[in-house]
């Protein structure tokens, strides 16, 4: 059985995210179960440029600093232009959630290929509205993915950092009796 076990916490900014980032690399949180998106916005006040380097992803930009920290870190990097939302970056394990949704042709009613890769992942609809709104209004999303114990100890250093939200997404575990 699989368990899909997250928490998702929503910053106002870039650095609130990466202060949260880095909490939770110093409490030990294994960083390859992170996932980060947030929006690539005000590009045209800014040169930015993306480049593959190997295995990482290269950025410059407004917040080329922040997301270059994020590629060598995290496991796996994306840029996706998503309609309704814009240019969004994405860093962590999310990545193959929404390539997986994409390659299948997902389609999850009224929702965005990052929707689709939160709600592949497990995350309620409801929930995945609300991140791709907060996405919209230039909001970073900090996910952690694990075992039930692992997101619980995530989420209590989360809340800590003072996100404007953090919700606990646990599997569901169906039990089947045998007789």
């Amino acid at each position: 059985m699989s368990e899909r076990n997250a928490v998702v916490a929503v910053y106002g900014t870039h650095i609130e995210a990466e202060g949260a980032v880095k909490e939770l690399q110093r409490a030990g949180i294994d960083m390859q179960t992170l996932s980060i998106v947030g929006k690539d916005s005000h590009t045209d006040e800014h040169v930015v440029g993306y480049y593959n380097a190997g295995d990482r992803m290269k950025y410059w930009g407004k917040t080329g600093a922040f997301w270059g920290g994020f590629w060598g870190l995290l496991f796996g990097s994306a840029f996706f232009a998503i309609p309704g939302i814009g240019s969004v970056l994405v860093a962590g394990p999310l990545v193959a959630w929404i390539v997986g949704a994409l390659e299948g042709a997902v389609v999850v009613g009224g929702l965005s290929a990052i929707g689709a890769g939160l709600y592949g992942m497990g995350i309620p609809k409801d929930s995945v509205v609300q991140y791709e709104a907060a996405l919209k209004t230039d909001k970073f999303l900090l996910m952690v993915h694990g075992t039930a114990a692992e997101v619980e100890k995530a989420r209590d250093i989360i809340e800590s950092t003072r996100p404007v939200t953090v919700a606990l997404h646990a599997a569901e575990v169906v039990a089947t009796a045998t007789r």
